[in-house]
């Protein structure tokens, strides 16, 4: 009696270890999916002088992996379903950190090669973490997608306010800099290893899966899609445009640079506690409401209020999208049935929508350029909040995919 015992503590306490090394490998793939690419931006300007490439390509580095996000994120649920789960995350891990090493290798070449790689490991990661959530967390599914949304969003932040203090003050130039962050994917894998051995399983259990539901079909499937694609949409174009909008109402570069960094970290409470009140939530439509108040005031407070409120409007957008972000996250658990229908869902919104954030900075540009001013783009953002309001509506509604309103 007292060996079966001590065979069932032995038990629970190898579960509680795995589970355990589970939620800090989630952590660690999360911390990997932003890092690597806002510590770009901030570097561009040595990158330039260094490769001798212009404006164009420069901006091009940062636009690649969203069209890489848009390329790759539908075939990642069928990659999942045809090696397994674990196997495909430690391979686009691998990606990643191959990525991140072969752009500071050689030249330009290699720096848009590499750039490709990290995109493309991304790109698996982002579409199947949240089936990965629903698999192994069902009863957590809030919790466990705030803590690597969370992850992710302040790691981002962080390799964007800390790139130039790596290149300069450390002495490792930009190449070091961006060389620096494959620490964290080596970290991932790591902690991944020991999902390898449940890997033949996973493929078994997934290659005999087909889904009764065809996502592209479903309205419901692309209301989501469309809710994702449209908050990325606006966050993009945030990102890319926003200080030089302030600068141009008069703002010193460097408070337009703060005013950046205070819409991302304005973020960060709310990117975790979304999901778990969504989680919580039948209908997730009081959320949408106030994702879309907060959208409004923001947004047209910087096109009519007053520059001495503009920390007040950036944070408000700033919490808007993380509340948009938290729900879409949770739309893809929420409004499917299985895991797998998770990241067929998950892949078609995000291929949809980071192709939509693609093209959104070089729209608003092509806007300001042809009206010489910043409002018909910033009515642009509001018109965008406007659609997510709607979509958000439809998306929010308890039901599932390919099932009626309940």
């Amino acid at each position: 009696m007292k060996s079966i015992e001590k065979t069932t503590v032995s038990q629970r306490q190898w579960r509680i270890s795995e589970s355990f090394i589970l939620v800090v490998a989630l952590l660690l793939i999360g911390a990997n999916l932003r890092a690597p690419i806002t510590s770009i931006g901030p570097l561009l300007g040595s990158i330039k002088e260094s490769t001798g490439i212009s404006n164009t390509l420069a901006g091009m580095i940062t636009t690649v992996p969203l069209l890489a996000f848009a390329v790759l994120s539908p075939f990642a649920s069928k990659l999942s379903r045809r090696f397994g789960m674990e196997r495909v995350i430690f391979c686009a891990l691998l990606f990643i950190a191959l990525g991140a090493i072969g752009r500071t290798l050689f030249g330009a070449g290699s720096l848009f090669a590499g750039t490709i790689f990290v995109g493309l490991g991304i790109a698996v990661c982002n579409v199947l973490l949240p089936s990965l959530v629903k698999q192994e967390f069902p009863n957590k599914v809030g919790v466990m997608t705030g803590a690597y949304t969370l992850s992710m969003n302040i790691c981002g932040a962080l390799a964007s306010g800390i790139s130039i203090p790596l290149a300069v003050q450390l002495g490792i130039g930009w190449k070091g800099a961006l060389a620096c962050w494959v620490i964290l994917t080596v970290l991932a894998l790591a902690t991944w290893l020991p999902r390898m051995k449940s890997a033949r399983l996973s493929a078994a259990t997934t290659a005999s899966y087909r889904s009764k539901v065809n996502m592209w079909k479903s309205p419901l499937a692309w209301q989501i899609t469309f809710f994702m694609g449209l908050q990325s949409f606006i966050f993009y174009n945030i990102v890319s445009w926003l200080p030089e909008i302030l600068m141009d109402r008069g703002m010193v570069a460097d408070t337009a640079g703060w005013m950046l960094s205070l819409t991302q970290f304005s973020m960060m409470p709310f990117t975790f506690l979304v999901p778990i009140l969504a989680s919580r939530m039948k209908s997730q439509t009081p959320l949408v409401y106030v994702t879309f108040s907060l959208y409004t005031v923001g947004i047209l407070g910087l096109i009519f209020g007053s520059t001495a409120f503009v920390p007040l409007w950036v944070s408000l957008i700033g919490i808007a999208g993380s509340f948009s972000f938290g729900l879409v996250m949770m739309f893809f658990n929420l409004r499917t049935k299985t895991a797998e229908e998770a990241a067929e869902l998950s892949g078609m919104a995000q291929s949809v929508g980071y192709l939509m954030a693609a093209v959104g900075p070089m729209m608003f540009g092509y806007l300001h350029d042809l009206t010489a001013s910043w409002t018909i783009p910033l009515f642009l953002l509001f018109a965008a909040s406007i659609f997510i309001f709607i979509c958000g509506l439809g998306a929010a509604k308890n039901r599932f995919i390919g099932e009626s309103i309940s």
